[in-house]
């Protein structure tokens, strides 16, 4: 339905959201802004992530590890018993599709099936790296996507849509 406010978004966070940024272009050592960044639109209820992504996260024992268990109650999500009709309607999409039965299994025992179903659920953006590709041994999320109505973008179209901006604070 339509939200009050302007018709502000709200988008969910993709694992390899987290895991790129700390490997590549963000890491916690050299930007922290993009982190302080995530927990201030987190603590805003607009950036979030859920419980599977939090746990998928906790299994790299890194210090990404670290950084999400301190700000985990901001920004990762419970998946909520409320959710059924959503999983329901992500598993048969997934079944429904050209996919091998070990794609279908392994989409949904991660994170991605359930993202999916946080994102039908709440009218949420999806926000990954995963590029749409027609791959009959693995569901991608963008087309998962594609076939639910659910909208996604990369981390980069978040960035510029929210304007943010990550400048240099004093040398010290």
């Amino acid at each position: 339905g339509a939200r009050t406010g302007g018709d502000a978004m709200s988008y969910l966070l993709d694992a390899n959201v987290f895991m790129s940024a700390k490997n590549l272009h963000y890491g916690l050592d050299f930007c922290p802004a993009f982190w302080d960044w995530l927990v201030h639109k987190g603590n805003t209820g607009s950036v979030f992530s859920i419980d599977k992504v939090a746990d998928e996260i906790e299994a790299g024992q890194d210090e990404l590890t670290d950084w999400a268990r301190d700000f985990g109650q901001v920004l990762f999500r419970r998946t909520p018993s409320t959710l059924v009709p959503q999983f329901t309607q992500v598993s048969t999409w997934a079944t429904g599709q050209q996919y091998t039965p070990a794609a279908i299994n392994t989409f949904l025992q991660v994170a991605d099936f359930y993202l999916l179903a946080h994102g039908l659920a709440g009218n949420h953006t999806i926000v990954t790296h995963e590029r749409h590709a027609n791959s009959p041994g693995r569901i991608m999320i963008p087309n998962a996507c594609l076939g639910l109505g659910v909208r996604f973008m990369t981390p980069y179209q978040m960035l510029r849509i929210e304007q943010a901006r990550f400048v240099l604070g004093p040398h010290a």
